[in-house]
Formats: structure tokens, sequence, C-alpha cells
């Protein structure tokens, strides 16, 4: 009797009807939608990876093996598969390099999660355990890496060639590295303290020649041939005006007409165009000024037929039609400010250089200025190439080396590639991952196992034998060599320092910590919910 009382005083617990498969299910599609994407990547990892060829809507094609280039023009339809694609973003933005890596980690924990979750460790403690591991991580590069002083051009330009080796321009790397090296040099500011703006780096593609033509200008580049047919096509001792104003008749706004009934009428008004052009034409002779820069209009032309004419006459170089973004960096380079109306454009609004010149590159023709005075801190790069294909990544590849380079500014460190510092990191985590106990200890080494992906990716793409190589590797780093790596080009394991095969501190650790922080974003996701609109 006692005991049925008992029975009777339970109550059943939770009476809110509640589905749990639910949370699992979307956290199961969102962790295979990310992997897709991540393993759709995987092939074009490394020196030997392979490249994507993506045909845009409108028919253009790129080729390019640049994970940030491949994931942005994807056509990703899954919520949770775009934040990888957010996640490649934000590490060319931050480091510039490492986009196909950070992709694939983040992949690899993403499976390494999936297992965890289904040992029935909760989702909040992973989440938890990844944030303290990635924090691990980043302890154990910082602890491999070595300085760099930013005189040290060589160390600088190994790292900018390993950069370049991953690409299709990887044969003109001996080239194109100390190019790289060069430009970001230039625009750093010696006592700030790593900031690199790489706007001050102009880089102008010319299609014609080949990539080795490709030239660090000290100066400016305009992409505009100059717009005179008699006027001159070189001037030395320069002096250059920057104008916002155009050099035309004036016109009526837009929706006014003006009606000329008569020759007598119609005759002044070509007498004041005239007079009016004339007038603003002497102010640019008094003030000595005979290299014209002229700002793009929208509503007229910058510079009309009978101005041309007359300028050619008073022998002035003009350069018309400059885009209005680009004004910002023609001022900065010439350490000048745009002149706005004509009353302002007096001599000492002028600024001098030695030599303006057109110069035939290829089909084209561009304007080069060098020599300026005083000049700030900026650069022009012309990349050539001989189609439009191999300008395009050899474009995308000088930036990523250029971002390289920027990094080492940053943070003044560099360690192994090849996969060296991957397999450090799987084995020290493991280790540490001994001493923890309870649920930690399962993620750490889930963690740890997740990051021999990167070395075993980069064996398989050069046609190696994956397993193999990785426990050669993992065997190597146990035995105390911390800078053994995948040698891809004697298919070894070799010192890769001594290989000169490195990598800046910044590209590795803000890959660990983005796409730990992406793969715990996914993991706490436990529903979608649409929306009205």
């Amino acid at each position: 009797m006692v005991q049925k009382s008992n029975l009777a005083v339970k109550k059943p617990q939770g009476q809110a009807y509640k589905d749990k498969s639910k949370p699992a299910d979307i956290r199961l599609s969102n962790i295979n939608a990310a992997k897709a994407v991540s393993d759709a990547i995987r092939t074009s990892l490394g020196p030997r990876g392979m490249d994507k060829m993506i045909q845009a809507a409108n028919g253009e094609v790129t080729i390019t093996n640049d994970g940030a280039t491949i994931l942005k023009q994807m056509n990703v339809i899954h919520p949770a598969a775009k934040m990888l694609v957010e996640l490649s973003r934000a590490q060319d933005v931050e480091a510039g390099d490492g986009t196909t890596s950070v992709v694939v980690v983040a992949g690899a924990l993403l499976e390494a999660v999936e297992k965890l979750l289904q040992m029935g460790i909760h989702p909040t403690a992973i989440s938890e355990a990844f944030q303290r591991c990635s924090a691990k991580a980043v302890e154990i590069l910082t602890e491999m890496s070595r300085p760099v002083e930013l005189n040290d051009r060589e160390a600088l330009m190994k790292s900018a060639s390993t950069s370049l080796n991953s690409k299709v321009v990887s044969q003109h790397s001996s080239l194109l590295a100390p190019l790289a090296v060069d430009a970001v040099l230039k625009v750093t500011e010696p006592n700030s303290q790593g900031t690199v703006d790489l706007k001050n780096i102009k880089i102008i593609r010319s299609l014609g020649g080949t990539i080795e033509d490709t030239e660090l200008i000290d100066g400016l580049v305009f992409t505009q041939r100059s717009s005179g047919i008699n006027g001159p096509k070189r001037v030395e001792k320069a002096k250059i005006g920057l104008i916002q104003f155009c050099i035309s008749a004036p016109k009526t706004d837009m929706d006014h007409s003006v009606i000329v009934s008569d020759y007598a009428a119609m005759d002044r008004v070509l007498k004041e165009e005239r007079a009016y052009i004339l007038n603003i034409v002497k102010q640019i002779k008094k003030s000595g000024c005979n290299v014209l820069l002229v700002q793009k209009s929208i509503l007229r032309d910058a510079v009309s037929d009978l101005a041309q004419h007359f300028l050619d006459k008073i022998k002035v170089l003009v350069v018309k039609d400059i885009e209005r973004e680009d004004i910002e960096f023609v001022c900065k380079t010439l350490r000048c400010r745009p002149i706005a109306s004509l009353d302002h454009f007096v001599a000492e609004n002028l600024v001098s250089a030695d030599l303006v010149e057109e110069v035939a590159s290829g089909t084209t023709k561009f304007v080069k200025v060098t020599g300026i005075q005083n000049m700030g801190q900026t650069v022009s790069i012309v990349v050539r190439g001989s189609n439009k294909l191999v300008l395009e990544e050899a474009d995308r590849s000088l930036h990523d080396a250029l971002c390289v380079v920027r990094c080492l500014v940053k943070k003044r460190a560099l360690i192994a590639g090849g996969g060296a510092p991957e397999i450090e990191m799987a084995l020290q985590l493991a280790a540490y991952a001994q001493t923890l106990q309870g649920v930690d200890a399962y993620c750490f080494r889930a963690f740890a196992n997740a990051l021999e992906v990167i070395p075993s990716t980069l064996a398989e793409n050069a046609g190696l034998n994956p397993i193999a190589t990785v426990t050669e590797l993992r065997n190597r780093h146990a035995q105390g060599e911390k800078n053994a790596g995948i040698n891809v080009r004697k298919g070894a394991i070799t010192d890769i320092l001594a290989e000169n095969v490195v990598q800046p501190l910044l590209v590795s650790t803000s890959s660990i910590t983005l796409a730990s922080e992406t793969v715990r974003s996914i993991l706490k996701i436990d529903d979608i919910v649409n929306t009205m609109q």
C-alpha cells in the first residue's frame, strides 16, 4: 500500500513535448553542408594543389587556386556553408594568405565535432573546450616561431616566395617575391608599429608581354593614354596640375535646352565658348603648367575638342578622365590637393617631376610619371600577362605575396611551412590532453587529430601516400625535429627551414583562431528559422 502512494506522488518529468531529434538533425545538416564546401576546396591546397576553373553566369571564366576567390565566386545556398565563405574572406582580410587552409582546417574540425556529438558530449562543452584548444594551439605556434627583422630582406623574400609557390605563377616567384617585398617596405612608415595600408600600392594590369615584364615603378602610372593628338608625349621638368573642373563650354541643367533661332546668335554662342575656353587655357599657360591631369566628369566632356586643340598648341600634355576613386591615390603620391576652380590654378599649387612620358606597353599605352619631388609613400606595380586569365591570376598571386610581407610587418615572426606547425601542434595538444580529465581530454584529442588534415592533404595533393607520410612526419616530430615538414619537390620529409619554406606566424595563428571560432558558431546553432519577407 505504501509503495502505491509513493508512485502516485512522483510527477511525470518535463511535461512539455520536446523534439530532441530536431536540433541534432539541424546540427548534422549544417556540419555536412560546411564539410562539402571544405572538401570542394581541399584539392587546391599547397604547392602541388589543383586549380579550379570557375565559370560565371555571363560566360566569363576564371582559373585560380586562391581559396578566397574560389569561394567568393561559388554559388553557395546553404546558410552554414555561407559561414565558411565568410571565414575565408575574414582570413583574406586579416592575413591575406592561407585562405584555403583555413577552410580545410574548419572542415576537419567539424568532422571531429560530429564524432564527439555521436559520443553524446554536449555541444556547449565541445565549444568551450575548442576555445581553450585554439588558445593553446596559438601558444604552441608562438613558441615555435622565430623573430624576424624588417631589414632582413632575405627572410621576407623567402616567405613571399613560399606564398607564390602554390600559385600558377610559381615559376616567376624569383621575380615577384622581391617586387612584393620592395613595394611593402617602401610604403611602410618607419616609426609606425605594424600597419601597412595596401591601398598605397597600386597594381595596374596591362595585357601583353609576359609576367617577366612586370615592373615596380617608383612614381605614378595612369592607365589612360595622353589625350592630345599633336600634343607632347614626353615632358621633362614637368609642372603638374591636378584639376577637378572641366575645360569645356558650360552646359545647361539636365532637362533644359537652349534654342538658337538665328545665325548671329549662334555665332555669338560659339564666340563665347571660344573666349571662355581661351581664358582657362591662358590661365594654365600663365601658371607655367605643362602636364594637366583632369578628373572624369559625369555631365560633360572633361576637355572639349577645342580646348584640346588650344592645349596642344601651348605644349601641355593632358591626361583626362582620371577616375574619382583614383584621385586620392594621385594626391597622396604627388602630395598635392586637387584644384577645384580656376582662381586657385596658380604656380604654388603645381607639383614638380623630372619626367612625364607616354610609354607603349604591349597593345596599350600609359602615362608614367617619375622623379616626383617630395613624393608620398606610395608605389605602383605594372603587372603584365599574355592573356586575361594569366594576368588576373598574377594580380591575385601578387596580392597574396604583398599580404604575406604585410603580415611580417604587423607581427614580426616566422614559422616553418610544409605542415610542420600543424603536426607539432597536434603532438603537443595530444600530449596535453593526457594530463586532462573528463570531456576536455576527448575534445583536445579530437582537435589535435583534426589538425593533421593539413599535412595529409599536402601529401595527397603531391601524389605521396598520405598515411605513410603523416606517420613518418609524426615520428620525426616526436624525436624532437620541430621543423621537419613535407618537402613536396623531393617527395620526402626534410627540414623545411633549410628548404626556405617559411610563412608568417600571423597567417597560421589567425587561421586556427578563425577556423575554431567558425566551428564553434556552427556548433551553437540548433535551429534554422525562416523570416516572413
